[in-house]
């Protein structure tokens, strides 16, 4: 029988959530972004900004989690979530700045042959609990439009679409983003 959990990140755990996002990207994101720009990701590169994001945050309150299975025999990193205080890349265009108290998921992916597991309810609900001992009331997050896993998984955890939108210029391609909130009393 397997078990899932979640835990803060920790450096040696930088290159399995480059892993997976490069294979969550390449997977589920195949047909929003040209091949040619999900073939170039580079696997190491996004390691070591993941290092960063797990050794040096730019505040106590930005932490990376990750979802571990633990099979009889062994463990596997299988997804991973990165949340913190609501900055400018929470904003759409020419937003003003958000009300404090908000918090922003940055990522929150599951590696694909792992999700419908529970995996990404639970990053979710540490990452709540975490945010309400933070004193955050609200939070945000951005999904594509055409992400609709993604859209169904959030709504389904209570939140809802706030009527932001944004698009990504991704090789001259706009990828059009729309953002959810919540409130934390209610989720």
């Amino acid at each position: 029988m397997a078990l899932g959990f979640v835990r803060p990140a920790r450096p040696e755990d930088a290159t399995d959530i480059a892993r997976i996002q490069l294979e969550t990207w390449r997977t589920a994101y195949r047909r929003m972004f040209p091949a040619h720009i999900l073939a170039n990701l580079d696997e190491a590169y996004l390691a070591r900004g993941w290092d960063e994001a797990i050794q040096a945050p730019p505040t106590p309150k930005h932490r990376v989690l990750i979802a571990v299975e633990q099979g009889e025999s062994a463990t596997q990193v299988v997804g991973f979530a990165a949340a913190g205080p609501a900055d400018e890349q929470a904003l759409a265009p020419e937003e003003p700045p958000l009300p404090p108290g908000h918090a922003a998921v940055t990522d929150l992916l599951v590696e694909p042959r792992w999700g419908r597991r529970g995996h990404g309810s639970r990053l979710l609900s540490a990452a709540v609990d975490l945010w309400r001992e933070d004193g955050f009331t609200h939070a945000v997050a951005w999904a594509y439009e055409q992400d609709q896993a993604m859209q169904k998984f959030l709504s389904s955890a209570g939140w809802e679409p706030d009527g932001a939108g944004r698009a990504l210029d991704v090789d001259d391609m706009l990828v059009p983003q729309l953002r959810l909130h919540a409130s934390l009393a209610t989720i």
